[in-house]
């Protein structure tokens, strides 16, 4: 999802206030809000997938699979949202919100030409520097390359494509790339299924 900014310079609490009342998701940074646009068929696909797989494999673990509409309070004090993560323990602050945590241990985005920069820099950072972050997952929409970053490898970036086999070591899953994009129509998966 790209974003747009909104408004001049705002609090924390403003915007958690203005939050409430808002039609539309909206990420806050440095003072500053940031309006989120909408997503394309292959992304909700993807997020679909991956919310069904993560889901069913979490159903009787502690931990739990969220899709885009729970909001993440980074180490920056930021707030964003992200196309997927599971939080395993939650508490502070951003639990008793309800609709913020500062505790997951995975997070996913599905880049888009839009968003790709920020997902893989700004995001990127604040992310990895939340305590119990274990796996950062980004995944492109418009061509097959899953990039993943985990803490145990010291944030290494690993990608993967049609054909690898993905291990989320955080909560012990095993997937293929094909189960990712199953049904996503871009290029790659076209000649992919060809071959």
């Amino acid at each position: 999802m790209s974003t747009a900014k909104q408004s001049d310079f705002i609090t924390e609490q403003s915007y958690l206030d203005s939050e409430l009342l808002s039609e539309v998701k909206r990420e806050y940074l440095d003072g500053q809000v940031y309006s989120m646009a909408g997503t394309s068929k292959n992304h909700d696909i993807i997020a679909t997938n991956l919310a069904r797989q993560f889901g069913n494999h979490l159903q009787d673990s502690p931990c739990q699979f969220y899709g885009p509409d729970l909001r993440i309070k980074t180490s920056t004090k930021s707030y964003r949202y992200s196309d997927g993560m599971v939080v395993c323990e939650d508490s502070g602050d951003a639990f008793r919100n309800k609709s913020t945590t500062e505790s997951p241990v995975i997070i996913v985005e599905v880049l888009s030409k839009n968003t790709r920069h920020m997902d893989k820099g700004v995001k990127l950072l604040e992310y990895i520097n939340i305590p119990p972050m274990k796996e950062y997952v980004m995944i492109e929409q418009d061509f097959v390359s899953i990039d993943v970053l985990r803490r145990s490898e010291g944030w290494i970036l690993r990608n993967y494509t049609l054909g690898d086999p993905i291990y989320f070591e955080s909560i012990e899953l095993a997937l293929s790339v094909e189960e990712i994009y199953h049904r996503v129509k871009n290029d790659d998966i076209v000649q992919f299924l060809k071959a």
